[in-house]
């Protein structure tokens, strides 16, 4: 019997080795997985048309979803069109290298493009890119690492921006952009291209001095006062601003701005300047022209008001000790002449007058033109008061015969300016000059008198100024001074009976004491007081009537004096009638006086105006006629009711010889016009009989009365009813 045997052979190798090289590369892979799991930049790899075959997990930090999201999409999900076409390009021209055996086959591209995020909004990455090979080294894909340069790339990108801006901005100036060492010369690093517009020399010429430095373009009185500014703004970092003037290349000058800074290092040291440099030849141009414009007189040329003041204030200053002392010569009454031969004569012959008074200019007489008709000369240097009245009379005696023929003079006002003050207000100076020639003004004939400001002068100015205060107190109610009426009786002829009372402003001061008309009204009217200070004379003498009505005397009158500022006011008429109804007064127990003046330049509207107030039963009185400018062919035209015949012709009566005198005549003149008459300022018996015997209508004058306080007012008209014990039947009666 045979038996079969199962034989075992076996083969014992040693596979150490091998089995160390598996763990150790089992260990490997964990370790670059967790590399590539970790770190920041994203590994993958994909084939040649771009499909990913792996990506790490950290793309999730970098585009916000999972590896195996990203490597579901496609290439344009990944990429911008643009940057789809820039990578594909990149690959197309790496692949046909691979034709080219002698390419180097471990090469690898590094390229930066723009990427889609999850949420659709796009970084910008930084792509490594390289071949993987299969065992034969074919390439069969593209393998990679990709990081977020996002930041950075913005930063180039902006930086880039700043840089063409730079460079558009630098070749649009209108002027020399520069950046230069702190040198002698001012050695120029950059020179943008408007060096030839601003100097007519390329920028290239002026670059580290090599045809002519900048140096050489500054004029030379600016050199040393150019580098001193930047010596001092440089010691307090402080910018740097200063015009001056250049040479261009065709040897014209030119106004500059400069406009720069200093350039300094860590430890405090200058390493350059830079700036920009303006053409502002224009700009200047203009800036002279306007300063020429507000310094000078546009018709004459001369240094105007504005240039006197800050000559003066600088003079002032210098405390040198010098006399200084002003001359004004007022030609105010040339706008008389206006009328006749219109505006542009009168302005040449305010040239005229000019080109004659530039005769007397030197280095010590300066000719000013303050306002349009007043001319003033600043003297400097001068001896005594005696030489500024000759200098004065020759001035006078060549405009005497310029204006000879135009029939008009002028004023002229001398001022010594005190050598100790030196914070003189030179405004008030220039006032008390114009006083000065108005006073001059007011005191001429035919011939220019010379006015010297004084001490008394003063005094009258810092009266009037004093009367003015009080005026504006009152008609603002603030005041402790008082404006009042006194009344004066105005008494019928025929009756002996007293027709009205005129009611007379009176002005009592606390400084002053009781001040006279003849002062205070004109400066009412002048500072246009006069119409709420009239308004109060109004009310007035209102209330006074009203006291006479009630106290039976209900035919008597008020007569009020209306100056032409009052007439003319557009609400006048309205304003008087609104009191007078409020007041219950009757119009026909009211006159209003004004003056032949008041008809002189707006006679028409004047006179519609009259007629109007006679219209509702207001009497109208010429006061001071014959005094006036009225004509007396105008005279039968004016809308008035009286005629009062002024003091200075009821004075004449005085006179032994009667036949000379023309009251009778005015009288009778006035009755063919239908106008009865007042005589003003009787005062004694003869006049009163002259009166009476040629037919005046009415008399008033310290002969009846004297002006009366309301209270004595009643004790008069008392006293003169027990007196006559007459019935009083006609009284009032027109």
């Amino acid at each position: 019997m045979h038996t079969d045997h199962l034989v075992h052979i076996c083969q014992i190798i040693d596979i150490t080795s091998q089995k160390e090289a598996e763990t150790a590369l089992i260990e490997s892979e964990k370790k670059f997985r967790n590399i590539t799991e970790n770190m920041s930049d994203v590994v993958w790899q994909t084939d040649l048309n771009l499909v990913t075959t792996y990506i790490s997990p950290s793309v999730e930090r970098l585009l916000g979803e999972s590896a195996e999201a990203q490597m579901m999409r496609k290439p344009e999900e990944k990429f911008p069109p643009q940057a789809l076409a820039e990578v594909s390009a990149m690959l197309v021209l790496e692949l046909e290298k691979e034709q080219d055996p002698l390419s180097d086959k471990n090469r690898s591209r590094i390229i930066e493009v723009e990427h889609y995020k999850a949420d659709g909004t796009v970084i910008w990455l930084e792509m490594n890119i390289s071949f993987v090979r299969d065992a034969a080294g074919k390439a069969v894909g593209f393998q990679g690492a990709s990081r977020d340069i996002t930041s950075r790339k913005l930063a180039e990108i902006a930086l880039k921006e700043n840089e063409r801006r730079e460079s558009v901005l630098l070749s649009h100036l209108p002027g020399l952009a520069y950046r230069c060492n702190y040198d002698d010369e001012w050695t120029m690093q950059v020179v943008s291209e408007g060096c030839l517009n601003l100097a007519g020399y390329p920028a290239e010429s002026l670059l580290y001095n090599r045809d002519l430095s900048f140096n050489d373009l500054i004029a030379g009185e600016y050199r040393d006062v150019i580098r001193k500014e930047w010596e001092r703004v440089l010691a307090v970092r402080q910018p740097f601003r200063y015009e001056y003037e250049i040479i261009a290349a065709d040897g014209r000058r030119k106004w500059v701005l400069e406009m720069g800074q200093g350039i300094f290092s860590a430890k405090g040291n200058i390493e350059a300047l830079e700036g920009i440099i303006l053409d502002i030849s224009a700009s200047k141009h203009l800036e002279n022209r306007l300063r020429y414009l507000s310094e000078h007189d546009h018709l004459t040329g001369l240094f105007n008001r504005d240039h006197l003041e800050a000559q003066i204030a600088r003079d002032i200053q210098k405390g040198d000790g010098l006399k200084r002392a002003l001359v004004s010569i007022n030609l105010s009454t040339v706008q008389l002449l206006v009328a006749n031969y219109g505006f542009h004569y009168t302005q040449d012959l305010i040239k005229k007058a000019a080109q004659v008074l530039s005769r007397f200019c030197t280095d010590r007489h300066q000719l000013f033109q303050t306002f349009e008709n007043r001319f003033v000369f600043y003297l400097t240097n001068y001896q005594d008061r005696h030489e500024l009245l000759l200098f004065s009379e020759a001035i006078a005696g060549r405009l005497e015969t310029l204006l000879a023929a135009e029939r008009i003079s002028g004023g002229i006002g001398v001022l010594e300016i005190e050598q100790s003050d030196t914070e003189i207000d030179v405004d008030l100076l220039l006032r008390r000059l114009l006083i000065a020639s108005e006073r001059s003004l007011a005191v001429s004939t035919n011939d220019f008198e010379v006015c010297f400001y004084d001490e008394d002068l003063e005094a009258m100015v810092n009266r009037e100024r004093e009367i003015m205060q009080a005026l504006a107190g009152i008609a603002a109610e603030e005041s402790g001074d008082e404006l009042f009426l006194q009344y004066q009786p105005i008494m019928s002829l025929q009756t002996s009976n007293v027709f009205s009372f005129e009611a007379l402003a009176r002005l009592r001061t606390k400084s002053l004491g009781l001040v006279s008309p003849a002062e205070f009204i004109p400066l009412a009217e002048v500072t246009k007081l006069i119409i709420p200070l009239g308004e109060l004379v109004i009310v007035s003498a209102f209330h006074f009537l009203h006291t006479l009505k009630e106290r039976g005397y209900d035919e008597i009158g008020v007569s009020i004096n209306i100056s032409a500022i009052q007439l003319l006011a557009p609400d006048f008429a309205d304003r008087l009638f609104e009191s007078m109804e409020m007041m219950q007064i009757s119009p026909r127990n009211v006159s209003l006086e004004i003056t032949e003046s008041v008809f002189v330049s707006d006679y028409d509207d004047v006179n519609i105006m009259l007629e109007t107030l006679r219209g509702a039963g207001v009497h109208i009185a010429i006061d001071d006629f014959g005094t006036g400018h009225s004509s007396l062919a105008r005279e039968e035209e004016l809308k008035v009711d009286f005629l009062k015949i002024d003091k200075y012709f009821i004075d004449k009566l005085q006179n032994k010889d009667l036949s000379t005198a023309i009251t009778s005549d005015i009288i009778s003149m006035s009755h063919k016009l239908g106008h009865k008459t007042i005589a003003e300022g009787v005062e004694y018996e003869n006049q009163l009989h002259y009166l009476r015997a040629h037919g005046c209508d009415m008399v008033q004058g310290y002969l009846i009365s004297k002006p009366l306080p309301e209270a004595d007012v009643f004790e008069f008209l008392g006293a003169r009813a027990m007196k006559d014990r007459r019935p009083n039947s006609d009284a009032g009666q027109i």
